[in-house]
């Protein structure tokens, strides 16, 4: 087992950027993020999958807003794919709106020009090996930065992304998670590409969830200044979970994952290579060579970097450090 080669820096805040297409549990973490001392977040960029990229861009501003934090910048990202094509937006678990169909007011300020693509770019050249990435939806932005700057992958601190399936089940069909399903041109770019990843996939999220009755009453109760918005987007969410999973609350992936760039204690890791089937009926699949056999010959997972897959998790950990920030709020 690994420790995802992350050193955690006492004397300075990490800065970050959060690629994110918010979804109600994207906003729990952005809400996190906001609150946790050990990072800095000098930007969030948004791409399709839980609504579409201008949705998910009009959302990060209202997130921003309500953080308190509306200097932050907000870089709008590809409306569409790698390849073209048209964005699978899960707007039946995540509402209209993408917040739970709440009806929030529409944004105070503005988008900035630059699209997102060349804000990581931007950045992550101005601050070399000090920014980080937190990828919540599907990669197609962090994939153009790439293509964009063949040295961004080693300029870039690490990227702590949600996506992939690792030996369990997909939630958009037997072989896919959803992140990685909706561009998987892009994830494997992504994976590939010789970065220090880190990879929280659903066998890990899955395992973290809470009753959204007792738990969220719980966090209404505290009178923070998120809780009452948290609350009202996440009946809708609660509810999908009832009829699509079949029990009474809500999983946690994107706090999760944002659990693993700021708490990566709380999980183990294994090194692996990890590459993403972009055909076919798996399309989506993430298989990773898990390095227990000396191939005699090449094959399509030979010669690229190992990435950090999360492994194992403390649920009563993250599940505690969530909360703590949940209470803060």
């Amino acid at each position: 087992m690994e420790n995802g080669g992350i050193n955690k820096e006492s004397s300075k805040r990490e800065k970050v950027i959060i690629d994110t297409d918010p979804g109600i549990d994207d906003s729990m973490a952005i809400l996190m993020a906001f609150q946790a001392s050990e990072i800095e977040v000098i930007g969030l960029t948004t791409i399709f999958g839980n609504v579409s990229t201008k949705g998910a861009t009009r959302n990060a501003l209202l997130l921003c807003e309500l953080a308190g934090h509306p200097e932050v910048p907000v870089a709008e990202g590809s409306p569409e794919t790698l390849k073209g094509g048209e964005p699978r937006v899960a707007d039946f678990v995540h509402g209209s709106d993408g917040l739970g169909n709440i009806s929030m007011p529409p944004p105070r300020t503005k988008k900035v020009d630059k699209s997102a693509c060349e804000f990581m770019v931007d950045k992550v050249s101005e601050f070399p090996n000090e920014v980080s990435i937190l990828a919540l939806g599907p990669l197609t932005n962090l994939a153009l930065a790439i293509k964009r700057d063949s040295s961004f992958a080693k300029k870039v601190k690490r990227v702590v992304i949600l996506g992939g399936a690792f030996f369990c089940a997909g939630n958009v069909n037997p072989a896919a998670e959803a992140n990685i399903y909706g561009d998987p041109e892009a994830a494997d770019i992504v994976f590939t590409s010789g970065a220090e990843i880190v990879v929280v996939g659903i066998n890990i999220t899955t395992q973290v969830a809470f009753l959204a009755d007792a738990d969220l009453l719980e966090i209404r109760n505290t009178k923070g200044k998120y809780a009452e918005f948290i609350c009202n987007i996440c009946k809708f969410y609660r509810d999908w979970h009832a009829k699509s999973d079949g029990f009474n609350g809500i999983f946690l992936h994107d706090p999760v994952s944002f659990a693993a760039l700021v708490r990566p204690d709380l999980f183990t890791y294994k090194k692996a290579v990890v590459r993403v089937e972009t055909q076919g009926i798996c399309v989506g699949h993430t298989l990773m060579d898990q390095g227990l056999k000396l191939w005699n010959t090449s094959n399509p997972w030979t010669g690229y970097e190992p990435i950090s897959v999360a492994w194992t998790v403390d649920v009563p950990g993250v599940l505690a450090f969530l909360k703590e920030l949940l209470r803060k709020s």
